[in-house]
């Protein structure tokens, strides 16, 4: 785990909806009733809706997610969109990315140069408090892994009429929520097509140190099958991923991070993953890196979920 470097967030713009999940659908239905019975065009941006998401499966206690929804969501006829599942590091939480990442400026420009269409954004919680390390598995810090690839994709297909999790669902995260989203997609490539990791390390760390002998007591039991049954390394040794795609995106002074994007990108592209790697001269771990990050892996997160 590498703690995040903090740059003050810009002025929000963005009013938000804020409800708990048994009365959102109830809440959305009106404004979709809005919309269709008023023959109006598609609003000029997506809307912000804050929503606790269950975890019937995993029990994991998760904080509210936030979803963007794009234009297109509120058509007529709304299509069943292809989703882009945003993770946060530690200390962290979901509205990281709306604070420091600018995701939603970020999306309505790409759905104003495509008719109002974008993928639906959901950020959920994968540690459970600001400062816990789940490193998104099922371990000490809750059944994180079973509330990411099971939980979430069955509530947010469910509830915004999506596109059900495979081939139109990628997973793309921040320091801890970058290694999160490789070793995720390794594991379960039938729920993500595509992966996009932003200064992640080389797989689950617990530990200031980063080290194995931290992680491997603290997070999988002592098991080292375990270990590697969750290392990236050792999955694209060890599995083919066909059809999977794979972008890291890290700054040139940022060591750990620039060094495990340099291995696994060359290991992921051997075992079939069609891969892109980007370098920023001068880039560190912070926020500067990941709002350009996430706007330079958009366009080829959403040409990956619409092949």
């Amino acid at each position: 785990m590498t703690p995040l470097a903090r740059t003050p967030p810009p002025a929000r713009r963005w009013a938000r909806i804020t409800l708990g999940a048994a009365t959102l659908v109830v809440a959305l239905a009106a404004v979709l009733t809005v919309v269709v019975t008023s023959r109006s065009p598609l609003p000029g941006a997506g809307q912000l809706v804050t929503v606790t998401i269950p975890g019937p499966a995993s029990r994991f206690s998760a904080r509210p997610a936030e979803v963007y929804l794009p234009p297109a969501w509120f058509a007529r006829h709304r299509p069943h969109l292809p989703v882009v599942m945003l993770l946060h590091g530690t200390p962290g939480a979901p509205e990281d990315w709306l604070d420091g990442g600018a995701v939603t400026a970020t999306v309505d420009s790409w759905a104003a140069a495509h008719g109002g269409t974008a993928p639906i954004v959901v950020m959920p919680d994968i540690n459970g408090a600001v400062d816990a390390d789940s490193e998104c598995v099922d371990g000490p810090a809750g059944q994180a892994e079973t509330y990411l690839t099971r939980d979430v994709p069955a509530f947010v297909a469910s509830r915004f009429s999506a596109q059900p999790p495979g081939a139109r669902w990628a997973v793309a995260g921040l320091s801890e929520g970058g290694s999160c989203a490789v070793t995720l997609t390794l594991r379960h490539p039938d729920t993500f097509a595509a992966f996009a990791d932003f200064s992640g390390l080389a797989g689950p760390r617990s530990g200031d140190g980063n080290d194995l002998g931290d992680t491997i007591p603290a997070l999988f039991a002592g098991s080292r099958v375990d270990f590697d049954a969750h290392e990236p390394a050792w999955l694209l040794a060890h599995r083919r991923y066909p059809g999977t795609g794979g972008w890291f995106e890290v700054g040139d002074a940022d060591d750990e991070p620039l060094a495990a994007a340099r291995a696994l990108e060359p290991a992921a592209a051997r075992a079939g993953i069609a891969t892109r790697l980007v370098v920023v001269p001068g880039g560190g771990h912070d926020f500067v890196l990941w709002r350009q990050a996430f706007a330079d892996a958009l366009p080829w997160l959403v040409s990956r979920l619409s092949g």
